[in-house]
Protein backbone atom coordinates (compact mmCIF):
# COMPACT_ATOMS: atom_id res chain seq x y z
CA UNK A 1 0.00 0.00 0.00
CA UNK A 2 2.19 3.33 -1.22
CA UNK A 3 -0.06 5.57 -0.30
CA UNK A 4 0.18 5.22 3.30
CA UNK A 5 3.58 7.56 3.72
CA UNK A 6 1.36 10.47 2.65
CA UNK A 7 -1.05 9.67 5.26
CA UNK A 8 1.62 9.16 8.02
CA UNK A 9 2.84 12.66 7.07
CA UNK A 10 0.24 14.11 7.07
CA UNK A 11 -0.29 12.67 10.87
CA UNK A 12 2.60 13.48 11.85
CA UNK A 13 2.31 17.52 10.85
CA UNK A 14 -0.79 17.47 12.01
CA UNK A 15 0.68 16.69 15.66
CA UNK A 16 3.52 19.26 15.05
CA UNK A 17 0.68 21.33 14.60
CA UNK A 18 -1.52 20.32 17.63
CA UNK A 19 1.73 20.95 19.83
CA UNK A 20 1.91 24.28 17.98
CA UNK A 21 -1.45 25.13 18.99
CA UNK A 22 -1.59 24.28 22.88
CA UNK A 23 1.61 25.46 23.38
CA UNK A 24 1.11 29.45 22.94
CA UNK A 25 4.61 30.38 23.17
CA UNK A 26 7.68 29.65 21.00
CA UNK A 27 7.91 25.96 21.16
CA UNK A 28 11.97 24.08 20.17
CA UNK A 29 12.75 21.43 17.92
CA UNK A 30 14.07 19.39 20.77
CA UNK A 31 10.66 19.35 22.87
CA UNK A 32 8.69 18.30 19.66
CA UNK A 33 11.15 15.62 19.10
CA UNK A 34 11.03 14.53 22.83
CA UNK A 35 6.81 14.92 22.27
CA UNK A 36 6.64 12.74 19.09
CA UNK A 37 10.02 10.76 19.27
CA UNK A 38 10.22 11.92 15.50
CA UNK A 39 14.16 12.69 13.76
CA UNK A 40 15.07 16.25 13.75
CA UNK A 41 15.14 16.57 10.08
CA UNK A 42 11.83 15.32 9.83
CA UNK A 43 10.08 17.46 12.20
CA UNK A 44 12.42 20.76 10.99
CA UNK A 45 11.58 19.39 7.41
CA UNK A 46 7.81 19.03 8.65
CA UNK A 47 7.57 22.35 10.48
CA UNK A 48 9.05 24.15 7.28
CA UNK A 49 6.47 22.62 5.60
CA UNK A 50 3.62 24.05 7.57
CA UNK A 51 5.16 27.20 7.59
CA UNK A 52 4.93 27.30 3.87
CA UNK A 53 1.30 25.91 3.63
CA UNK A 54 0.14 28.74 6.16
CA UNK A 55 1.34 31.01 4.44
CA UNK A 56 0.36 29.94 0.80
CA UNK A 57 -3.36 29.48 2.40
CA UNK A 58 -3.02 33.42 3.42
CA UNK A 59 -4.95 32.09 6.43
CA UNK A 60 -5.62 34.53 9.97
CA UNK A 61 -3.03 31.60 11.73
CA UNK A 62 0.77 31.60 10.74
CA UNK A 63 3.35 29.62 12.02
CA UNK A 64 6.37 31.43 12.19
CA UNK A 65 10.07 30.68 13.32
CA UNK A 66 10.43 32.92 16.75
CA UNK A 67 12.76 32.73 19.61
CA UNK A 68 14.53 29.63 18.52
CA UNK A 69 11.23 27.76 17.88
CA UNK A 70 8.50 28.01 16.28
CA UNK A 71 4.84 29.39 16.93
CA UNK A 72 1.63 29.81 15.81
CA UNK A 73 1.25 33.86 15.20
CA UNK A 74 -2.31 36.21 14.36
CA UNK A 75 -1.46 36.95 10.44
CA UNK A 76 -0.39 40.37 10.44
CA UNK A 77 -2.32 41.44 7.44
CA UNK A 78 -5.54 40.88 10.50
CA UNK A 79 -3.75 42.93 12.96
CA UNK A 80 -6.16 46.07 13.15
CA UNK A 81 -9.09 43.49 13.47
CA UNK A 82 -7.20 41.36 16.18
CA UNK A 83 -6.40 44.62 18.15
CA UNK A 84 -10.13 45.71 18.28
CA UNK A 85 -11.02 42.40 19.47
CA UNK A 86 -8.84 42.45 22.16
CA UNK A 87 -9.58 45.56 23.19
CA UNK A 88 -5.88 46.46 23.57
CA UNK A 89 -4.92 49.83 25.40
CA UNK A 90 -2.47 51.94 25.69
CA UNK A 91 -0.90 50.37 28.90
CA UNK A 92 -0.09 47.35 26.90
CA UNK A 93 2.22 49.46 24.91
CA UNK A 94 5.76 50.52 26.28
CA UNK A 95 6.70 53.64 26.90
CA UNK A 96 9.06 55.83 25.49
CA UNK A 97 11.61 55.76 28.31
CA UNK A 98 10.99 51.78 28.37
CA UNK A 99 11.62 51.72 24.82
CA UNK A 100 14.65 53.39 24.97
CA UNK A 101 15.92 51.58 27.96
CA UNK A 102 15.08 47.98 25.98
CA UNK A 103 16.82 48.81 22.60
CA UNK A 104 20.26 50.08 25.16
CA UNK A 105 19.92 46.43 26.82
CA UNK A 106 19.20 44.55 23.78
CA UNK A 107 22.24 46.10 22.02
CA UNK A 108 25.13 46.53 24.85
CA UNK A 109 23.70 43.55 27.05
CA UNK A 110 24.89 42.29 29.81
CA UNK A 111 24.31 45.91 31.00
CA UNK A 112 23.69 47.71 34.50
CA UNK A 113 21.58 49.91 35.40
CA UNK A 114 24.38 52.65 36.06
CA UNK A 115 25.37 52.04 32.76
CA UNK A 116 22.01 52.50 31.13
CA UNK A 117 21.73 55.79 33.21
CA UNK A 118 24.84 56.95 31.97
CA UNK A 119 24.17 56.09 28.06
CA UNK A 120 20.54 57.77 28.12
CA UNK A 121 20.94 60.51 30.45
CA UNK A 122 18.69 60.12 32.96
CA UNK A 123 17.28 57.61 35.45
CA UNK A 124 16.07 54.17 33.85
CA UNK A 125 14.49 52.76 37.61
CA UNK A 126 11.35 53.15 36.50
CA UNK A 127 12.03 51.38 32.84
CA UNK A 128 13.98 48.68 34.08
CA UNK A 129 11.33 47.99 36.73
CA UNK A 130 8.57 48.09 33.95
CA UNK A 131 10.62 45.80 31.64
CA UNK A 132 11.11 43.20 34.15
CA UNK A 133 7.84 43.12 35.31
CA UNK A 134 7.16 42.01 31.41
CA UNK A 135 9.44 40.08 31.49
CA UNK A 136 10.96 41.49 28.43
CA UNK A 137 14.59 41.41 30.09
CA UNK A 138 16.06 39.75 33.30
CA UNK A 139 18.68 39.78 35.60
CA UNK A 140 21.86 37.60 34.30
CA UNK A 141 24.36 37.33 36.78
CA UNK A 142 25.98 40.40 38.75
CA UNK A 143 29.05 42.64 37.57
CA UNK A 144 32.66 41.72 39.13
CA UNK A 145 33.06 45.38 40.26
CA UNK A 146 32.58 47.30 43.58
CA UNK A 147 28.74 47.32 44.83
CA UNK A 148 28.56 44.33 42.71
CA UNK A 149 25.19 45.70 40.26
CA UNK A 150 22.79 43.38 38.96
CA UNK A 151 23.72 42.62 34.84
CA UNK A 152 20.36 43.10 32.91
CA UNK A 153 19.64 41.23 29.25
CA UNK A 154 16.90 40.48 26.82
CA UNK A 155 14.62 37.23 27.34
CA UNK A 156 12.81 35.04 25.08
CA UNK A 157 9.33 37.22 25.89
CA UNK A 158 11.35 40.00 24.07
CA UNK A 159 12.30 37.31 20.98
CA UNK A 160 8.55 36.96 20.73
CA UNK A 161 7.50 39.85 21.54
CA UNK A 162 9.52 41.64 18.63
CA UNK A 163 9.23 38.68 16.78
CA UNK A 164 12.62 37.61 16.72
CA UNK A 165 14.53 34.26 15.66
CA UNK A 166 17.28 35.48 17.56
CA UNK A 167 19.28 38.48 19.01
CA UNK A 168 21.26 38.60 15.53
CA UNK A 169 17.54 39.64 13.84
CA UNK A 170 18.16 42.82 15.22
CA UNK A 171 18.73 45.57 12.62
CA UNK A 172 22.64 46.75 12.82
CA UNK A 173 23.16 49.50 15.29
CA UNK A 174 24.68 51.64 12.20
CA UNK A 175 21.51 51.86 10.50
CA UNK A 176 19.80 53.79 13.28
CA UNK A 177 23.31 56.18 13.75
CA UNK A 178 23.27 56.99 9.79
CA UNK A 179 19.35 58.24 10.37
CA UNK A 180 20.56 60.33 13.81
CA UNK A 181 23.57 61.67 11.30
CA UNK A 182 20.74 62.83 8.49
Amino acid sequence: MEDSAPIEDLKKKAIIEALLFVAGEPVTLDSIIKATEMQKPEVKQMADELIAEYRAKNSGILIAEIAEGYQMVTNPDFAVCVKKFKNINQTARLSQPALETLAIIAYRQPITRLEIDQFRGVNSDGAVKSLLEKRLIKIVGKKETPGRPFLYGTTKEFLQYFGLKNLSDLPPINDFLKDEAA
